[in-house]
């Protein structure tokens, strides 16, 4: 083991050199090359001396991920299956059983299941838990047990999994899955080209171009482009999405630093397919990054009106940098703003609050910029619409119920006690809403508010002070008026909380190609957006 250790620290001491070399522009060059030292130095010495053997890759592992974690969520090290990953989501293609899947401790949980491809096939849904790929249970794999899924195509793989608390095996063979950048278009009843934009990846712009042209010939004469749910991508592909309606030479985004060669500015380098087409963009809160860029230009350059409510704000730009054996490194290298100067950014990961997460910009200190034809439009991080829907809002009690899965369960239960044979026919009733409460009542969900944290902290505060029992009678008065206020902040939140639920359980009986079929006739964005497209003198007031 000593040997190997040796072999290990040989690295970081031949790239000090390499690294002082090539950081010299920077003024502290010699304070980088010092702490790199020192930590050589201290990991030689734990892995030499510690009393028990220690694992130097995991130690590594370990010092890097904490390391990170002080910058922002978006700086990451990339191992050699997270670089593939990385290939995968890039290219939109890779080969496995064709499922959207999250990774737990105990079972890889099937999130969504794609049409026609093998998982599908196969009768796996929504819900079901892998406990078992082959031979290997999941709880013993150490590494990510999703890895075991992809495979070389036509492989075959057994699978154990566990539905509605029933153990069940099936077999397939993977095969090669390719994921459309945009997996729906279609005209609607008004002559609306409705394209939904899922990701940007290589294939974004090229897909929203075919879908576009293939929609005008039979009649498109104005768009709505849905960004929803889009967590962003290439940075090419969203300046030319943005030149599918805006001209040539036109400037989409600037990004900035404290290193001079990241500052630049982002043109449209192509002739455009429709710069005068009615345009309305879609977003919401899960909207980030490429989204916000196309969003972001298309507002402020007035090409169109943006519907929904306040996107995600992920403005922070990141670059893969080479490592050794085949590792990469994702680094924050500068910031996104949009043609009018607006920083993208919601979340300032330099200024911290005592419980050490990022300070988000108050309303108060929001900067007002103007867009091309004189509009107010705001910073304060991601994208503020044009016309704001509560349909498309996600509040602290909706993020906490995405968080900890709770209308993910839901739909599970629901798609395994009602029938359904139509989107159409659905419609989630007050009734449902009422049994949705009960089931989280019943459920392990726990939702805080920012007051009952405080609370807690409180208390356990006055307890060191011998004060608990003097104020207890009071704290609890106050716990319960916090209780009532979270019951009704559900129903206060009901029109966002149901727009979810109701695309969790479209999807589980229809797809997600049900889903946008349903969309069309039921959702609340869309049916905003086409009444501004044909009310012509109420979309141009918006944008004058």
């Amino acid at each position: 083991m000593k040997k190997r250790i040796n072999r290990i620290i040989i690295l970081p001491i031949v790239l000090i050199g390499i690294f002082i070399g090539t950081v010299s522009f920077k003024s502290d060059f010699f304070e980088i090359a010092k702490q790199i030292e020192i930590f050589t130095t201290l990991f030689k010495e734990i892995n030499m001396n510690y009393v028990d053997e220690t694992n130097p890759a995991a130690l590594m592992d370990t010092a890097i991920k904490s390391m990170l974690t002080d910058l922002d969520p978006y700086t990451n090290y990339w191992n050699e299956q997270d670089v593939e990953a990385a290939r995968i989501n890039s290219a939109g293609e890779y080969t496995g059983i064709g499922a959207l899947v999250k990774t737990g401790r105990e079972a890889i949980t099937i999130m969504e299941t794609y049409k026609d491809y093998p998982a599908d096939k196969a009768g796996l849904k929504a819900g079901d838990e892998i406990i078992k790929i082959g031979n290997i249970n999941v709880t013993e794999f150490k590494e990510d047990a999703g890895e075991l899924l992809n495979g070389t195509p036509d492989s075959d793989i057994n699978i154990t999994y566990r539905r509605q608390g029933e153990i069940k095996t099936t077999s397939l063979k993977r095969g090669a899955v390719e994921l459309d950048a945009v997996p729906f278009y279609k005209l609607l009843d008004d002559n609306s080209a409705y394209i939904v934009l899922s990701k940007f990846n290589a294939k974004a712009s090229t897909q929203v171009k075919q879908a576009l042209k293939e929609l005008k010939n039979d009649g498109a004469d104005k768009v709505i482009l849905d960004l929803r749910g889009n967590l962003g991508g290439l940075l090419n592909e969203a300046i030319n999405v943005s030149n599918i309606f805006v001209p040539k030479d036109e400037l989409i985004v600037t990004t900035k630093s404290v290193i001079e060669k990241y500052n630049r500015e982002y043109f449209t380098q192509k002739e455009p397919i429709d710069t005068k087409i009615p345009l309305i963009v879609l977003v919401n809160g899960r909207s980030a990054s490429a989204s916000e860029i196309v969003a972001g230009a298309i507002q402020d350059l007035d090409r169109g009106v943006i519907v929904g409510a306040r996107s995600f704000g992920k403005g922070l730009v990141q670059r893969p940098k080479e490592l050794a054996y085949g590792t990469q490194i994702k680094i924050t290298i500068s910031r996104y703003y949009t043609p009018s100067g607006r920083c993208i950014q919601a979340l300032d990961y330099r200024r911290r609050n005592e419980d050490g997460k990022a300070v988000r910009t108050k309303v108060e200190d929001y900067n007002e910029f103007t867009t091309r034809n004189g509009r107010k439009v705001y910073d304060g991080g991601g994208i503020l619409p044009d016309v704001q829907l509560k349909t498309s809002e996600f509040s602290d009690i909706t993020q906490s119920l995405l968080l900890q899965d709770a209308i993910f369960d839901y739909a599970t239960n629901y798609y395994y006690s009602h029938e359904l044979k139509s989107p159409a026919d659905f419609s989630f009733t007050d009734s449902d809403f009422k049994e949705f409460k009960n089931y989280l009542e019943s459920s392990d969900f726990k939702y805080q508010t920012a007051t009952e944290i405080e609370l807690n902290e409180m208390m356990e505060k006055a307890e060191d002070e011998a004060l608990k029992s003097q104020i207890s009678s009071e704290v609890e008065k106050i716990k319960a008026q916090i209780s009532a206020f979270k019951k009704q902040e559900l129903d206060n939140k009901k029109p966002e909380i149901v727009s979810l639920l109701t695309d969790e359980i479209i999807k589980r009986y229809f797809y997600k190609e049900g889903l946008y079929e349903y969309y069309t006739e039921s959702n609340p964005e869309i049916t905003k957006a086409k009444s501004l497209l044909n009310n012509p003198s109420e979309y141009s007031k918006i944008l004058n």
